[in-house]
């Protein structure tokens, strides 16, 4: 979708539009979600949208889309999987092991998923498939809600205050701070692993 479409659904529909992409991109239909909650501070700042408003609309539409996603891999995803898992190689040994590793992984999995497409439409399933806690996963689940959307709105909220950004250079941008941001946790984490593999 281009942001030419983007902006004409924001202005006939305003705010129902900015919570139907962000639930639509958690439980898997592609949306441009990154690009949308930059666009979103843009906006802002051009005194287009409200601030809280939007806020409040992108993070229900993304954690709703989580609990939703989440109840469909407990109800369906597990028992189809106990079912058929068989005959696509899903044996009772495999499962269990890749169980373990989301359930030991599973905080961070959730928080820091958000900032990795693929990952965050696949994990909530697999946390309704895998049984994790409602409890657990509500928190965990609304706290990178919340530190995924957040920063991105106010991200385009500062640059275009700060610059005439025009909204159809948003996308780029919005995909120029997610590979800043993937690199920054690649170097951390591969830091953190040559630092354990050093002691």
């Amino acid at each position: 979708m281009n942001i030419d479409t983007l902006l004409h659904f924001i202005d006939t529909y305003g705010y129902l539009i900015i919570f139907l992409f962000l639930f639509f991109g958690i439980v898997g239909v592609p949306a441009p979600e990154e690009s949308l909650l930059f666009l979103i501070g843009v906006l802002v700042a051009q005194g287009k949208l409200s601030l809280g408003l939007a806020m409040l609309c992108a993070i229900l539409g993304a954690f709703i889309g989580m609990v939703a996603a989440y109840a469909c891999g407990k109800y369906v995803g597990y028992p189809f999987i106990n079912k058929y898992g068989r005959f696509i190689g899903i044996t009772t040994e495999r499962w269990e092991k890749a169980k373990k590793n989301y359930t030991d992984n599973a905080q961070k999995t959730l928080v820091l998923g958000f900032y990795i497409p693929g990952i965050r439409q696949i994990s909530p399933y697999f946390a309704g498939i895998s049984s994790i806690p409602f409890r657990k996963y509500f928190l965990f689940s609304l706290l990178g809600t919340i530190l995924w959307t957040v920063p991105f709105i106010v991200a385009g909220y500062y640059i275009g205050d700060a610059f005439d950004v025009n909204p159809k250079y948003v996308p780029y941008l919005g995909v120029v701070f997610l590979i800043i941001f993937v690199l920054y946790v690649t170097i951390k984490y591969v830091k953190k692993r040559k630092l354990m593999s050093k002691s």
